[in-house]
């Protein structure tokens, strides 16, 4: 039986699943031209999520018998997304109605989305970490296909369907191995039953924890899990590919780092070199394919893959004691930049997107440096943040991060990220050239909520480059905690 204190724990996530299904009903009664409120109800929804998971941070709370912790970490993660989700709203609202898909279900499906990404921060069970997966992912499948009957946007939902359900099927497989090798899901017990000597079959618990990696590697587009990644954010609406490239990431990094920081420590000498291989295959695939992109939904898709590759540099030191604490802060550091940047960069393209597609070649940015000079210079600024250059907040998450992969001892793959980050420069620093020096007639749209978006989010990539090592010390606190 749960009590007060479980529901005290899960809360926040109550509050918007609750909301979600009341905006549900609300929403059936409401006029086609009304469809606005419920963007502003789920954005109400949304503060007071935020303003009740930010009272959480003061202790640790393990609530259902354990299957659920909130701590540092997760409010960490939660914040992020709660506030992504409210970013998410902005770019919404007036591209649904310019697009023609201005339906009520979208932010009910995006506030449910928000509580799987939630739970799986929290998740302190593989049972647990299995059903938020299914609440994260479910809704974004069908926000995939939202723009149907498009052929493109309905083929990217199928796709991600269909590849999303292999992926879970991979993670329950190696849930029910862990079972086997360990008798328990729980991580606590997970840890005891290892410490303990007593397992009867070692390689059943590892190829369990290979199996896991796999099911979240494809949650966080890491390769060779990525290809659903380049056609989902190519057919999709804009507006969900921009939700998408920072929710399901730092769903899915959270329940990678918490799983496998607090349960599989110990088997951190097995799975290093098998995470070294995949961080660096998505560093190289990521950010050398992205060269050959002129559509730049395609272009930001294997971008997003190759900043998985740059955070999975991090993780390859999760079982170093000397380099943990280092390696996870500056992953969740990572994860915040990107965050900031990644919203930006789609405000943008969001703006010059146009109904069936137009709008998206690289070529139709050409002489926004002229016609529209601080929508240009906030994509220049993103598209330095992206590449690692100062005074942007991507420099800095790069720095904390090459950092940890150095102390670690894996100078090789910091080598390695070093290059494919001055590879990134050439496709990242095209767009800005062909902003500033190529001629054209660029038409993009001035709405209220999108410009401030992305004018807020270049104004804070660059002030809060200022404060990163304030930032980066709050990162750390919410590792230090989880440890």
């Amino acid at each position: 039986m749960f009590n007060l204190n479980d529901l005290f724990a899960i809360l926040p996530v109550l509050i918007l699943v609750v909301w979600a299904c009341v905006l549900l009903l609300l929403d059936a009664f409401l006029f086609k031209q009304r469809k606005g409120v419920t963007a502003f109800l789920s954005t109400v929804g949304l503060a007071a999520a935020l303003g009740f998971t930010l009272a959480q941070a003061s202790g640790e709370v393990v609530a259902f018998s354990g299957m659920y912790v909130v701590d540092g970490f997760a409010v960490f993660i939660d914040g992020l997304l709660l506030v992504s989700g409210l970013i998410a709203v902005a770019l919404s609202y007036d591209y649904l109605k310019r697009m023609g898909l201005a339906r009520g279900e979208y932010y009910v499906l995006l506030l449910f989305s928000i509580s799987g990404m939630m739970l799986m921060a929290s998740a302190s069970d593989l049972i647990m970490v299995f059903l938020a997966l299914e609440l994260l992912s479910i809704p974004l499948y069908v926000l995939s296909a939202f723009a149907r009957p498009q052929v493109q946007s309905e083929e990217a939902g199928l796709k991600y369907f269909l590849l999303g359900a292999f992926a879970g099927g991979f993670f329950v497989f190696g849930t029910a191995l862990i079972y086997g090798a360990t008798g328990h899901t729980g991580l606590a017990q997970i840890v005891a039953a290892i410490e303990s000597g007593t397992l009867a079959n070692p390689q059943l618990l590892l190829s369990g924890a290979a199996l896991i990696l796999v099911g979240l590697g494809f949650k966080v587009a890491a390769v060779p899990f990525h290809m659903w990644t380049p056609d989902v954010y190519h057919g999709a609406p804009s507006s969900v590919v921009a939700f998408m490239a920072v929710g399901a990431k730092a769903g899915g990094f959270a329940a990678l780092l918490r799983v496998f920081v607090v349960a599989f420590p110990a088997l951190s000498v097995d799975l290093t070199p098998v995470l070294w291989g995949v961080a660096a295959a998505t560093l190289v695939i990521g950010n050398v394919v992205a060269i050959a992109q002129r559509n730049i939904k395609r272009m930001l898709a294997y971008s997003s893959i190759s900043h998985a590759g740059y955070i999975l540099m991090a993780f390859v030191a999760y079982g170093q004691d000397a380099a943990r604490l280092d390696a996870v802060a500056s992953a969740l550091f990572y994860l915040l930049a990107f965050a900031l940047t990644s919203f930006g960069a789609w405000a943008v393209v969001i703006a010059l997107e146009r109904s069936e597609g137009k709008g998206l070649q690289l070529d139709d940015y050409a002489g926004l440096g002229s016609k529209y000079p601080a929508l240009a210079a906030a994509m220049a600024v993103f598209m330095l943040s992206f590449t690692g250059v100062p005074p942007t907040l991507g420099f800095a998450g790069k720095f904390f991060l090459f950092r940890a992969v150095l102390n670690g001892g894996f100078v090789g793959l910091a080598i390695l990220g070093v290059v494919t980050a001055l590879i990134s420069a050439y496709y990242y620093l095209r767009v800005v050239v062909i902003m500033y020096m190529r001629p054209g007639e660029p038409q993009a749209h001035s709405e209220p909520w999108l410009n401030l978006t992305a004018v807020g989010a270049a104004v804070g990539t660059v002030l809060l480059f200022v404060f990163s090592q304030p930032l980066f010390g709050w990162a750390a606190d919410a590792v230090l905690r989880l440890f």
